[in-house]
């Protein structure tokens, strides 16, 4: 038999195998094994994870309940399609979630990513008010399929060469307060997008023909971007006046990445449908659409449909990820530790006059770097010197911001204040390292 190539060399040769838009992305690290908070690579180091998998393994990863739930599961049954045949994971997790999630919230369609919750909850929304446009917000990132790569606008890469999308899509400004041409307080940016909103329904679309506004509670990779406390209760009230229905995507900031189970919580609002995905089940593809059982039983049998979602593996271990969250109490360690990640990266902002803000709320934080000497413009370039310098010392975050001029920093929630005191100490060399370039 020919000699088989090692780890190492087929890592080398990642281009010859998958697409570029797979293939050409940093850092593509190569991981032999992942633990807790902990990466370690195939060059013999040990990196702190602060990018959760992209706010995937919220509760750490290979948590032993978790993956012990899974091979239990595994050794019964790995896959049966909802409808052909019916598991008992997928009736524990549905009976499991409803205390968890925005009262109400009590109903679901079971898929495998963010992007099928994203494609279900508009086609839900449509299909329930007849209605044909979406309101979604510049900077949303809402997935890579066709409906959802429709109602995304972070980047224009995300669009480029796939016209026409979606009709009926109309796009207005997040409320961002640091870059609200209005000005910096709260007020003026929810000001700004809502005159948006208004101006859209007085010139472009009635609301009355409008089926949803589809909004991330803080958005992601747009930036990391935290909207004031009253942005999301007033665009409650834009759909209880209109009879628009409220989409919360929850996809990244759900399951405990706020401190709350869901942002919902978090920010007191009560949406009409959700999408959640990501950290529902510790990295196994699984994924719901959520809404109430008076909103989601108006969605007739056969109106949509699935294969592989509500996999019986992937329910296991979302429910076993439920119990850890809750039974380790990581919603409280996310707080505690999110307060002393933020308070310090504040520190160290404070510190260099290329960092323009330091944002977060519970464990999702982020730096956004500018251009000293002109004003806010982003700086896409010492943002990535940032994570450069981030990864040589032993700390993976990632970037995000329309301009990848934002440092985004997400750890599992299971982080301890020591981990936390280490990336801090790592920031701040990698920051250092830049001011003295």
């Amino acid at each position: 038999m020919p000699i088989q190539p090692g780890y190492l060399e087929l890592a080398g040769r990642i281009a010859d195998f998958l697409a570029p838009s797979l293939a050409e992305d940093w850092p593509m690290l190569p991981v032999e094994r992942a633990e807790g908070v902990y990466l370690y690579g195939a060059d013999g180091r040990q990196y702190l994870d602060y990018t959760s998998g992209i706010g995937v393994v919220n509760v750490g990863h290979c948590h032993p309940r978790v993956l012990q739930a899974a091979q239990a599961q595994m050794e019964r049954m790995v896959h049966g399609a909802i409808g052909i045949t019916l598991h008992e994971s997928l009736l524990r997790l549905c009976q499991a979630l409803p205390p968890v999630m925005p009262e109400g919230m009590n109903m679901f369609f079971f898929g495998n990513s963010g992007a099928e919750a994203i494609e279900g909850a508009l086609k839900l929304a449509r299909y329930v008010t007849r209605r044909p446009a979406i309101i979604a917000f510049e900077g949303g990132f809402h997935g890579r399929s066709y409906g959802a790569a429709s109602v995304t606008s972070a980047k224009v890469k995300y669009r480029l060469h796939y016209e026409p999308f979606l009709p009926g899509v109309y796009f207005v400004p997040y409320a961002n307060p640091y870059r609200c041409p209005l000005g910096d307080e709260p007020e003026r940016a929810i000001e700004w997008s809502l005159g948006r909103i208004a101006k859209l329904f007085e010139h472009v679309v009635a609301p009355e023909e409008v089926a949803a506004i589809l909004v991330e509670p803080v958005q992601g990779e747009g930036g990391y971007i935290v909207p004031p406390a009253g942005f999301l209760k007033a665009l409650r009230r834009i759909c209880d006046e209109h009879g628009i229905l409220l989409i919360f995507d929850e996809v990244q900031t759900g399951f405990g990445r706020t401190g709350q189970m869901f942002a919902a919580q978090t920010f007191d609002v009560r949406p009409d449908i959700m999408a959640i995905a990501k950290s529902i089940a510790s990295g196994f593809p699984l994924s719901a659409t959520v809404a109430s059982r008076e909103l989601m039983s108006q969605w007739k049998a056969g109106a949509h449909g699935t294969t592989f979602g509500g996999n019986p593996v992937a329910c296991a271990a979302a429910l076993a990820t439920l119990q850890v969250i809750c039974e380790e109490d990581l919603l409280a360690n996310c707080r505690r530790m999110g307060s002393r990640l933020l308070t310090g990266l504040q520190e160290l902002g404070a510190r260099h006059p290329f960092v323009g803000q330091v944002r977060g709320i519970g464990l999702m934080t982020a730096i956004e770097m500018i251009r000293t000497g002109h004003g806010r413009e982003p700086d896409g370039e010492r943002a990535m010197a940032l994570l450069d310098g981030c990864l040589q010392r032993g700390l993976l975050g990632y970037m995000c911001g329309t301009r990848g001029q934002v440092a985004r920093f997400l750890p599992p929630l299971c982080v301890t204040a020591d981990q936390i005191d280490q990336a801090l100490g790592i920031i701040a060399e990698s920051l250092d390292a830049i001011e003295a370039r």
